[in-house]
């Protein structure tokens, strides 16, 4: 990303606004915050939307409240709604292994689109090595776990490659940044005095990959992936909609304090610490290591993309229930 980005709660989404748009009149004084506040609007009344009717949705902490729980009820994970699959690139004579992304759209939980526009490679032994160097191999040691399966999706148990027997986790992770385009002369602000101001022009919605280590939260009573979907398969035609009527019914989450309240917004089941809390989970990677301290790469990657939360769209929908034509 070229542009310079802007930090995560400068987007006013974040704070969760009411929603007031604004008023005008003939002869009213305008502001640059008039026109913010009514982009604001519009922005968050789609989010609104698509965070909803996507299954996801977000709400601040009460002051005082524990972020490692408070996020444990209610709707509030994102997902992939096409494409993004993640997969491994094997190293050959002339290229190096990477982790590549493809294209794709996914919703995060303030309801904001997250698009990539082509595809994404992080190079796999440069990443290692550069956690290797950040904290003297710390945080490897801790991600580096013996019986792996237990934090495998099904799928991947059942259709990939076999995992081996010691491995190093990390999440994929994809977040919504914005990012500052184009200058253009303006007023100077602030206790500035000067008649070459300039300021930014234009706001792009944009992204930002991570590949985290996951050295925390995975232990056997919970992987530390996100909250999964109630499976109704096994429920009667009658139970099934009994079902959706009240998820539909229970499914607006306590907000606690007002969005104009003091507070944070609280991370989702299974989020990373220190990781924006609307970055959404894309796939869950096992990097084979050796026995050693700090621990050594041992084998190619593998990469899981079951265990992520995927939003089909609703012609797909139609067809799995026997309504596609």
């Amino acid at each position: 990303m070229n542009s310079p980005r802007r930090p995560p709660s400068d987007d006013p989404l974040y704070a969760l606004p009411d929603a007031a748009r604004p008023h005008y009149a003939t002869g009213m004084l305008l502001d640059a915050t008039d026109f913010a506040d009514e982009q604001t609007y519009h922005r968050n009344r789609l989010a609104r939307a698509l965070a909803f009717a996507s299954g996801a949705g977000a709400r601040r902490l009460p002051p005082g409240s524990d972020p490692a729980t408070a996020g444990a009820t209610g709707l509030f994970a994102g997902g992939t709604l096409a494409g993004l699959r993640v997969r491994q690139v094997p190293a050959t004579a002339t290229s190096v292994e990477e982790i590549r992304i493809a294209p794709g759209l996914a919703v995060d939980r303030l309801g904001r689109l997250v698009e990539l526009p082509r595809a994404v490679c992080l190079r796999v032994e440069r990443w290692f090595d550069g956690e290797l160097q950040r904290d003297g191999g710390d945080g490897l040691r801790l991600a580096a776990l013996d019986d792996p399966g237990r934090f495998a999706s099904a799928r991947l148990l059942a259709d990939g490659p076999a995992l081996a027997p010691r491995a190093v986790i990390a999440d994929v992770f994809i977040r919504f940044v914005t990012c500052r385009q184009a200058l253009t002369p303006a007023f100077a602000s602030g206790p500035f005095d000067a008649l070459d101001a300039v300021q930014t022009a234009r706001l792009r919605d944009a992204w930002e990959v991570h590949l985290v280590l996951r050295g925390d939260g995975l232990d056997d009573a919970f992987s530390g992936l996100p909250q999964q979907d109630r499976d109704l398969s096994a429920l009667t035609a009658g139970e099934r909609r009994a079902a959706l009527h009240d998820a539909v019914l229970d499914g607006w989450p306590d907000l606690g304090a007002s969005s104009a309240g003091a507070g944070e917004l609280a991370p989702p089941p299974g989020h990373p610490p220190g990781l924006d809390p609307t970055a959404v989970f894309l796939a869950r990677v096992f990097l084979a290591v050796a026995a050693g301290d700090p621990p050594q790469r041992d084998g190619d990657a593998v990469v899981d993309n079951g265990g992520r939360r995927v939003l089909p769209h609703l012609g797909l929908l139609a067809g799995a229930v026997g309504l596609g034509g």
